[in-house]
Order: structure tokens, then sequence, then C-alpha cells
């Protein structure tokens, strides 16, 4: 494992001889073999295991041990693996009824983005000088410009798996508020790399004589592989520079501290109040489907029935007062199996349960468009009026709503025939129900951090969630996205709720707790008090600012410690060339007096 280094000495400069050949490949396979591990804790941390987001903490500090002082190429296989311990397990779902074949493929390819964030965490360890103390900073900060990168490309990116999102139990969650999920990805990250580089830096000082390197390393049982940049010079740095000292362990204890202390002070930023704003009930239906897996809605107006059932359930309630009587009832994404603009059939049964409840209804419907393209909408069912109200999808999901390169794609899987031709909405996201300015994030949205943003500028004091989970069966991608939705609850300061087809639906206050919630694949009614915000948060005002600082704090270290190292190759070069030109002059003069 290349990391927990000390200097190594003038053996270098005498001729002793580096590690063999063998040992880098031992110490290669180690560091692999213990990002692997790291990548197994992150996934841990992700629920459903709320009580285990601190594993995200050990996950990042073994990654920081392997990644302190290694050269890019280790860096990127680091990363790489990393990534396949955390993805396999966290995307196991997305083959859960088209195979193994897409999730594995997917899974490696998202891995490789993570094995380029490795490589340029490794990278920034050169960074020259005092700055090279902040190496986990600056680490964390590249590790937020890869989610960036992740989660822009190709198709649109696949934001998924963000380690902001894991931590929704995290006495941390508050900074989300401040700087949105970048932040808190950064957050968590870098109390990882600090407690790596605060063992490192104890376990130096403690080591053997800092005149044997390669001794040294031994004895902390870590592989040492051969410290040259990417110049295949020697790297600057406090691995070069000192070997410990108060000062050197005082940094990363620093940094622990400010992260502890994040988290309680971003709680006490209060979100810039807005208008007055009112308390409404809410009702959430999930209706349930007759089936699992991709042929869930096969059976023709099943689901709508479910869902409509479900509300005349709750109106019975209502009427007996054992419920209170809902201002407005949500379905979930594809809670109308048929489209109800072009069957009547659909259409009445609909209005007839948002007569039963005497409530709108916001109805997750598949409308077919003219041509081949369908659209994905949320609509605002009025009784005795029909649709008042209209948002489509923004973000298609490739792959599954759409597919791109179709005839491409067609040569590994047939599957690709079972993609739609959904076509993005281009609304800003908000609807009006029973008066609520609410913004709508369908399904897959909730992972992009522009989902809820145009609508809640334009004046949404409500955020809801319908979601159709029914294709991913009994998996953890329904409490993934969950956790997205308690985050995005935290990030903006409002109430948020969730509704899916087939569980899990939940109820989200201002702060992320859930109070309600039903169970999978069963049907479920949830009615709640809601305080409406028209509140702004940091995060709200600054959008994607954060996340761009970030990155271009990552990038300004890498470019730092590029051009450290290609000056430090350039004074080697001039060395070397100096020292042949003495060697061959005392040689001719030598070769002159014989």
């Amino acid at each position: 494992m290349a990391s927990l280094r000390v200097p190594p000495t003038a053996g270098a400069a005498t001729g002793t001889p580096g590690p063999s050949a063998a040992r880098r490949r031992r110490d290669a396979g180690l560091a692999a073999v213990v990002a692997l591990l790291g990548g197994v804790l992150l996934y841990l941390s992700f629920p459903p295991r709320d009580g285990l987001w601190w594993l995200a903490l050990p996950a990042f500090t073994l990654l920081g041990l392997v990644l302190r002082d290694a050269r890019p190429r280790r860096g990127f296989l680091a990363g790489f693996t990393f990534g396949l311990g955390f993805l396999l397990p966290l995307l196991v779902w997305t083959g859960s009824f088209v195979g193994s074949l897409p999730w594995v493929v997917l899974s490696a390819f998202e891995a490789l983005f993570l094995g380029l964030t490795g490589a340029v965490m490794a990278l920034v360890s050169r960074v020259p000088g005092r700055l090279a103390a902040l190496w986990p900073v600056w680490a964390a900060a590249v590790w937020v410009g890869g989610e960036l990168l992740r989660g822009s490309v190709p198709f649109g990116g696949f934001p998924w798996g963000r380690v902001g999102f894991g931590q929704p139990e995290s006495p941390l969650l508050p900074v989300a508020a401040l700087g949105g999920v970048p932040l808190l990805s950064f957050g968590t990250v870098l109390s990882g790399l600090a407690l790596a580089e605060l063992l490192r830096r104890v376990l130096v000082r403690r080591g053997p004589a800092a005149g044997d390197g390669h001794a040294a390393a031994r004895a902390h049982g870590v592989g040492s592989e051969a410290r040259e940049d990417v110049a295949g010079s020697p790297p600057a740095g406090p691995a070069t520079t000192a070997g410990g000292g108060h000062a050197a362990i005082a940094v990363p204890a620093v940094l622990l501290v400010l992260v502890a202390a994040a988290g309680p002070l971003a709680a006490l930023v209060p979100a810039t109040p807005g208008a007055p704003a009112r308390t409404v009930t809410v009702a959430a239906i999930q209706g349930n489907v007759p089936r699992l897996g991709l042929d869930f809605n096969a059976q023709r107006r099943a689901v709508l029935d479910n869902h409509a059932r479900q509300t005349e359930i709750l109106a019975a309630d209502v009427a007996a007062g054992r419920r209170p009587q809902p201002d407005v009832v949500v379905w979930p994404e594809n809670s109308s199996d048929i489209d109800p603009l072009r069957n009547p059939d659909a259409a009445a049964r609909i209005d007839a349960a948002a007569r039963a409840v005497r409530a709108p209804i916001m109805v997750g419907a598949v409308l077919v468009n003219p041509g081949r393209t369908t659209s994905n909408a949320a609509l605002v069912w009025e009784a005795g009026t029909g649709v008042v109200d209209r948002q489509d999808k923004r973000r298609i999901q490739p792959f599954g709503e759409y597919m791109p390169w179709r005839s491409f794609f067609r040569l590994f899987s047939s599957y690709v025939d079972r993609a739609g031709f959904f076509v993005p909405g281009d609304g800003d996201g908000l609807l009006t129900i029973a008066g609520i300015p609410t913004a709508v994030a369908i399904c897959w949205e909730i992972a992009f951090d522009d989902a809820f943003g145009d609508a809640v500028d334009a004046g949404a004091q409500l955020l809801a969630v319908p979601s159709n989970n029914a294709t991913f069966g009994l998996s953890e991608m329904t409490y993934q996205q969950l956790a997205m939705s308690r985050v995005r609850a935290v990030e903006l300061d409002r109430p948020v709720v969730v509704v899916t087809t087939s569980g899990v639906s939940a109820m989200i206050t201002p702060d992320g707790a859930v109070t309600d919630a039903t169970g999978q694949f069963e049907p479920g009614v949830l009615v709640d008090r809601v305080d409406l915000r028209t509140t702004t948060t940091l995060s709200a005002r600054l959008r994607s600012g954060p996340e761009w600082m970030l990155t271009v704090t990552g990038l300004l270290a890498a470019g730092l410690a590029l051009g450290a190292s290609r000056g430090r190759h350039g004074d080697t070069a001039r060395r070397s060339g100096a020292v042949g030109s003495s060697g061959r002059e005392a040689r001719a003069g030598k070769d002159g007096n014989g």
C-alpha cells in the first residue's frame, strides 16, 4: 500500500537499490485490496443501514492511506477498485430483471470515474511547500469534482451514489443547507482523509528511524512503492520535508475538529425568512402493483384501479371521522398506467376518486405524444374539470425511458428494445395544486441538484417526489432514493412527500426526519399535517456555486502539483547532466595524464 511512508534517505543518491519488481507488485496488490475494502465500507454506510452512516469515515481513511504520495497510475488503480467495491453492491438493483451484464457494465464504467478521481487525488499529494499539509482538503475537493463529472457525462450523467446521499443520519447533514450535496460530500470525505493523514503522521513519528524508509514502512505493515512523482523525481510535501512534529499532527487534527463542529454550527444558521406560510393536510396514496418487474403494468388499468381504490378508502375514512380531510392528494409516477387524456375510462376513474376524496389529485401518467414519443407527466386533476396543471419529467433516464445509441447497444442485449421513447419536458418543475406551489421531481430527477432549484426559485413551498420503483423489486433502490429526498429537504428547508407505486412512500420534515412511511409492495395511505415553507437557504441561493468552487480548488491544487513535479524533473535532469559532464571531464583528464 503506497502510504504511511517516511522520506527515503540518501540511499537513492548513494546507489542503494529501490524496491524490487516483485515487491512493487505486492504493494500494488495490497493497495488494491485495501481500496476495495474501503469501497465496501462506503457501500455499507448507505441506506437502508442508516445506523452505519459513520462507516464512510473509515472508508475514506483506507482510501487516503492508499492514495497519499502514490503515483497517479497507482491512484487510478486504487480509485477504480474502491469504485468496484462501492458501486457493484450499491447498484445491484439495476440488474434485478434484466440480468447481471448491464449491472456489471454500469458499475465498472462508473468506477472508471472514481479511478480518474483517485489519480488526481494522488497527484495533489504532490502540492509543494506548506500547502502540502492541507492534502486532505485538496483531495476532498477533487472528490467533489469527480462527483460533478460523473453526474454530468455521458448521457446527462449518473449521480447515483454521491457520498452526501448516504448521510441523512449524519450529524454533518445540516451543512447541506449551506452548500447542498456537494458540501456534504466534501465534509464527509474530508473527515476520512484527515483521519488517514493523522494516523500516517502518528505512525511515522513512532516508527523506526527515518534513516531507513523501507524499514519504517515495513514496521507499519505497509508496502512502499518507490516515491516518485509523475515526472519521475521525488515528490515534495510533508513526507519529504518533515517526518513528524506537533505542527504536522496539528493540521489533520484541526481539520477533524472543524468537520465535527460543522454540522452543529450549520444547524444554527437560519434560512432567510419569507412570507408567512400555512399548514396543510397532505395525503400520499401507494396503491401497489399487481406484479413485480418490468411488466408491473401489463394488466390494463390495474395500477390505476389500485390507486383509485385506496383513495376511495381514504375518502370513506374521512367521512367516518377516522382521518382528517386532505387538502391535497398525491399519487405516484405511473399511477395511471394508461393515458387518461386519450382513454375516457381512465379519466372517469380519476375524476370519481377526486370527487370522492373532495381534493385535487396529483396523478402520474404516461402520455402519448404525436408520433412514437411519450411524456412522463405529473398532472393536477380536479373533479369535474380534469387537468388544470401539468409538468413533464425534464431529466429522463437513459437505458430505461429512452435508449441512446439504440442500434449499437442492441448488439449486446435484446433488452434495449424494452426501453421507451420518452422525451424530456421543458418546464420549471412547479405545479400549483389546491393553491399550494409544489416542486415536482419525478423519480430519477431527485438525484440531480437542479431537480427542485427552478421551482423553489419560482416559489415552491412543498416538494413532491412521485416515483415508480416496482421495476426494481425488493431491492435497496427505494431506500437509497428516500435518503436523497431527506437530504433535499434539509438542502432547501422544505417538507417533502415521497410517494411510490410499491413503496417506500414517506412524509419528510424540513430537517430530514421521516414522520411516517409505508412498507414495500403493499397498499398504503399516509396523511400528515405539513408546515409549508417560504424560506430560502444559502444552498438554494448559491445553487451550483459551492460545487464549482470546490471543483476549481481541486483543479488548482492539481495544477500546482503538476507544475512542481515538472520543475523538480527539470532540476533532476540538469543535475544529472552536470554529474555526467564532470565524469567525462575527469576521465578525459585521466586519459590525458596517462
